[in-house]
C-alpha cells in the first residue's frame, strides 16, 4: 500500500515525461496538461492505495487511455462543428521546445555556442520527426525509449500484443533513421 509520500514522490517523478509525452501524442500543449493532470487524479482517487511498485504500469494505463479520451472526444466535437470551423480556435504553434529546455548537458562543461546551436537544432528536428510517426508507433516508441520501459510493460499499457509494439517500435526507428538521414543527421 502506498503511502501519500510515495503516491506524491511518484507523481513528482513523472510528471515531466508524461507532459512530454502527451504534447508528442496530442500536439497541444494544454491539451497535454490538462491530460496529464486528469490522468495523476485517477490514480490517486482510485488507485492510490496500490503498493509503489503497481503505480508506474497503472500510471501509463491511465495516461493512455486519457489520452485515447481527447481523441475520441476531438473527433465528436469535430463531426458536430465541422460546419463551424469558422468558430475553432487555431492550434497553438508557440515556440516552446521542450527537448531543447531539458537537453542541457549534464556536466558543468562550457559548449561553445556553435555546438549549442546545432544541438539544439538536432533536437528540433528529431522533436518534428517524432511528431510526425503515426499514433501508435509514437506511442510505442515514446514508451520504450524515453520512458525505458521494457516490451511487456509497454504491451501492458498500450493495449496490445508484445509483438504489436516491437513492429511499432521497428516501424518508429526506421522511420525516424530515415527521415533524420535525409536531413543529414547522423546520430
Amino acid at each position: 500500500m502506498a503511502t501519500e509520500r510515495e503516491l506524491s514522490d511518484f507523481l513528482v517523478g513523472v510528471e515531466k515525461r508524461a507532459f512530454k509525452r502527451t504534447v508528442y501524442h496530442v500536439r497541444d500543449e494544454e491539451a497535454a496538461l490538462d491530460i496529464v493532470q486528469e490522468s495523476m487524479m485517477k490514480l490517486a482517487e482510485h488507485y492510490g492505495d496500490k503498493p509503489p511498485n503497481e503505480l508506474p504500469m497503472l500510471f501509463q494505463r491511465i495516461l493512455s487511455n486519457c489520452t485515447l479520451d481527447f481523441f475520441r472526444r476531438q473527433k465528436t466535437r469535430n463531426a458536430l462543428f465541422s460546419n463551424l470551423s469558422d468558430f475553432e480556435s487555431a492550434g497553438d504553434d508557440g515556440d516552446f521546445d521542450l527537448l531543447e529546455a531539458y537537453a542541457a548537458p549534464e556536466s558543468q562543461q562550457v559548449e561553445s555556442a556553435e555546438d549549442s546551436t546545432r544541438r539544439a537544432q538536432v533536437f528540433r528536428e528529431i522533436e518534428a520527426e517524432i511528431k510526425e510517426l503515426p499514433a501508435r508507433q509514437r506511442e510505442a516508441f515514446l514508451m520504450r525509449y524515453w520512458e525505458d520501459m521494457d516490451v511487456a510493460e509497454t504491451a501492458a499499457a498500450m493495449g496490445c500484443s508484445e509483438g504489436s509494439v516491437k513492429t511499432h517500435c521497428s516501424r518508429a526507428v526506421a522511420a525516424l533513421s530515415k527521415a533524420l538521414k535525409a536531413k543529414g543527421i547522423q546520430l
